[in-house]
């Protein structure tokens, strides 16, 4: 029987396959059933900076003054009562799920700044997450803010956060930071015990017609794990932090490739939504099978195999690729012409 058990965030867990934040894990049967299935972990639907603000009894004081005397303006506030996830609705959720099942359940926060988080932080770990995962997203909008801007206000929530709760911390990050080894090492620093790489930013679409802009949503793809694996690779025995690799996992082969190049779990969303919560069971069944042909006894043989410290050329993970790759697609276009 080959061991697939990984060890993220302190915890140790059953297989590397880990549900991250989405809409069904809002359901308990749901929950029940990732776990039936194989699923390791499981990361909560997020909770995001601005419920908590709306939440807030003075802002929502503050929305609704005015409204009654121009009524087209109700149209343009939120509605509380439409949010799935109310602060109260969400530790609830939590507790429910931590006596529902025996795995792991992370907590999720998404916003840029420290706000309420501190506090909702400490919220979570006595409701019973196991962890908590910061799935930060800011966008440099401003031409006043710089990228140290930016870092810097992102460490110091890690930081507070990190203080407040004795639970470990997980770092949602996205990929357009400039030097993505610093950030990794200075979290580490703030308190994180891990990363997961990356945060997919979901881009509004333009209507032509309409002259709208309008908010899109697409599966992931295969083809999106590529610069997952590359930074894990780079990340990858230089830091002391926990990899998670989201975005593009949907087949054992991405699960191997997550692994081999540095990543704890491999986390999975969009395949779920595409093939059903059994499609955990089959990957895993997938996986099993490719490393018994190849005669391993554990999964954690294979991890960082592939990681740029473990390779001996390393010019796949430089600029010494970029030049190699055009150079060989240039070749093989040449060759075919003849």
């Amino acid at each position: 029987m080959i061991d697939i058990s990984m060890q993220y965030l302190g915890l140790k867990l059953s297989s590397p396959i880990v549900v991250a934040s989405t809409p069904l894990s809002e359901s308990i049967d749901n929950i029940r059933h990732m776990e039936d299935a194989g699923a390791s972990a499981i990361v909560l639907t997020s909770l995001f900076e601005e419920q908590l603000a709306l939440e807030s009894r003075t802002l929502d004081e503050d929305l609704s003054r005015g409204t009654d005397s121009f009524a087209e303006s109700l149209g343009y506030l939120p509605d509380l009562a439409d949010y799935r996830m109310t602060q109260e609705n969400y530790l609830e959720s939590l507790r429910r799920a931590r006596e529902a099942v025996a795995i792991p359940i992370l907590a999720s926060l998404n916003g840029a700044t420290k706000g309420g988080w501190v506090r909702f932080a400490k919220e979570m770990e006595q409701a019973g997450a196991h962890a908590i995962e910061l799935n930060t997203y800011a966008l440099a909008t401003d031409s006043a803010q710089t990228s140290a801007d930016l870092e810097q206000q992102l460490l110091d929530l890690v930081s507070s956060v990190c203080q407040a709760v004795k639970v470990p911390v997980a770092v949602k990050l996205s990929q357009s930071f400039t030097s993505i080894p610093n950030l990794a090492t200075r979290l580490q620093a703030v308190g994180a015990a891990g990363v997961v790489l990356f945060n997919r930013f979901y881009q509004p679409d333009f209507d032509i017609e309409a002259l709208e802009v309008r908010p899109t949503l697409h599966f992931s793809t295969p083809s999106e794990l590529l610069p997952r694996l590359h930074w894990a690779a780079i990340l990858y025995g230089h830091v002391n932090l926990d990899i998670g690799i989201t975005g593009g996992v949907h087949s054992a082969e991405d699960v191997l490739k997550s692994i081999m190049a540095g990543g704890s779990v491999a986390m999975m969303v969009s395949a779920l939504h595409i093939h059903g919560i059994d499609h955990i069971a089959r990957v895993l069944a997938d996986m099993c099978y490719w490393l018994e042909k190849r005669e391993y006894t554990s999964l954690g043989e294979t991890r960082g195999c592939l990681s740029r410290r473990s390779v001996p050329d390393t010019s796949a993970f430089d600029r010494g690729n970029y030049i190699k790759t055009l150079s060989s697609y240039s070749l093989r276009q040449t060759v075919a012409a003849f």
